[in-house]
């Protein structure tokens, strides 16, 4: 009888343990621009691109938040353009039993590494259709984009913001 009143207290710590469910990933916009087309094909020259990124989250009600990772890719030869790549890959995240900093963590690192190979995969269709040669994003290390930006808040004396990580980076690849 013992047994079964410590493992149903055991059961009921479980239960109020922190959940995180994914409910839902989506585009919520997307867009590609060639702005020297047609004459961008004939340009010689090695390519140069930039990446920035960008994370918003907001609530949905008490226990859901939406997560949109933005990622703008930036292509240039020379002093032109070539293309110009943005997607904001949404995801629906219930949370439930963390307390403020770790839902702060969670959303900043984990929904961030769920959403990115979505976006990754969108920039890279929208790059190929657009008449580019593919192009495959690195990974990213959410982990240490979030470790970065509590390190700056510190330096400068900031609480953490209750609804938007702000988790800005930009990135040169070649």
């Amino acid at each position: 009888m013992a047994d079964e009143t410590a493992n149903g207290a055991a059961g009921a710590a479980q239960t109020a343990a922190p959940q995180l469910n994914l409910q839902k990933i989506y585009v919520k916009d997307s867009s590609f621009e060639v702005p020297h087309a047609p004459q961008i094909f004939r340009e010689e020259g090695q390519p140069e691109l930039q990446m920035n990124i960008g994370q918003k989250i907001t609530s949905v009600d008490d226990s859901t938040r939406e997560v949109v990772l933005e990622i703008t890719v930036t292509c240039t030869i020379g002093d032109k353009t070539a293309y110009l790549a943005e997607v904001k890959q949404a995801g629906i995240f219930g949370l439930t039993g963390f307390d403020q900093q770790q839902q702060e963590a969670v959303l900043a690192t984990y929904c961030s590494n769920a959403l990115f190979p979505y976006a990754r995969q969108s920039i890279s269709d929208l790059v190929l259709g657009g008449g580019f040669p593919p192009l495959l994003l690195q990974p990213i290390n959410f982990d240490q984009l979030y470790a970065e930006q509590l390190r700056r808040r510190a330096e400068e004396g900031q609480a953490a913001p209750a609804t938007d990580t702000g988790v800005q980076a930009g990135a040169d690849n070649a």
